[in-house]
């Protein structure tokens, strides 16, 4: 189970310091545009990957139907939404909004699966809101509801119940075969979508400097392929509860990486927030629970 806390501890690392780099490719490309050509190199990538480690299988008739779900929740409408709202919010908002996705997943898995989290797990998911909440008012605090907002919630809406598709699928399904379908399904319509939204776009990649390339591979290949393949494969294997809590380390490595590549200031009240963070994490995780038991254990023996 340590090995699993790692593993998904290792993704948010990957995801948050993504953003700095996602934030330096949008000076130069579209966002749907770019989104789109990452996505496609970051499954090809997979595919070389799992080529390679010689698990790659055509799907079944019924993991195709979880596949293009999934590739139309987690890829298609989640990268749109998410790019179309940061155009119309502020990094605030959108940070403060997707850090409910813990508590709108721990209640899709109560409501559609009835698993129900436990009383310390409820706290941890609520303890983690309120230090991503922290972090994110410690850079200026929420502007008021926009458009923006709405598309960013139904970002993280259609990523949620992504994650429960991945799950039911992993029964028979490898996670990180079924990451590389996704993104390769999901980047393909999203071109699509750009050429309809953003004609003439693509001759801007002709234009863009070597330092911009270097971060479009540098965030396809490790923010995107390696990132998705980690946390997708701890959702099959822990679920997507237990997983989903620690997206809030997200906020976090992505202000850290802020600070690194952006220049950003740490103030007190972003320390608090990585305490609330981290304490909620460890309890919304389970990561408590278990310690509780195997020291219980310990004292009876």
């Amino acid at each position: 189970m340590w090995k699993i806390y790692a593993t998904l501890t290792l993704a948010m690392f990957v995801w948050g310091f993504n953003l700095p780099l996602l934030k330096y490719l949008l000076l130069y490309v579209g966002p749907v545009t770019m989104t789109a050509f990452r996505l496609l190199l970051a499954g090809a990538v997979v595919f070389i990957i799992l080529a390679a480690l010689k698990l790659i299988r055509l799907p079944t008739k019924k993991e195709w139907q979880y596949i293009i779900g999934g590739a139309l929740l987690n890829v298609v409408c989640h990268h749109y939404f998410l790019n179309m709202g940061l155009e119309r919010t502020s990094g605030s908002n959108a940070s403060l909004i997707l850090g409910t996705g813990p508590v709108l997943t721990a209640i899709s898995v109560a409501l559609i699966f009835r698993n129900y989290p436990s009383k310390m797990q409820w706290i941890g998911f609520i303890l983690g809101l309120g230090g991503v909440s922290s972090v994110v008012l410690a850079g200026g605090g929420m502007a008021g509801l926009a458009v923006g907002d709405v598309f960013v919630f139904i970002s993280i809406a259609t990523q949620v119940l992504s994650f429960l598709i991945i799950a039911k699928a992993a029964r028979t399904l490898d996670p990180r075969l079924m990451t590389a379908y996704m993104l390769v399904i999901g980047s393909l319509i999203l071109i699509v979508v750009s050429l309809l939204q953003e004609p003439g776009e693509m001759r801007v990649f002709l234009e863009v400097p070597t330092s911009f390339w270097l971060a479009f591979s540098a965030s396809a290949v490790v923010g995107t392929s390696i990132g998705h393949m980690l946390y997708n494969q701890s959702v099959g294997e822990v679920g997507p509860s237990k997983a989903a809590i620690f997206i809030n380390f997200n906020t976090m490595f992505a202000l850290l990486g802020s600070v690194l590549f952006l220049g950003e200031v740490i103030t007190a009240r972003h320390l608090i927030g990585f305490v609330l963070i981290i304490a909620g994490v460890v309890l919304g995780s389970g990561a408590a629970e278990e310690m509780w038991r195997q020291r219980r254990s310990r004292t009876v023996s």
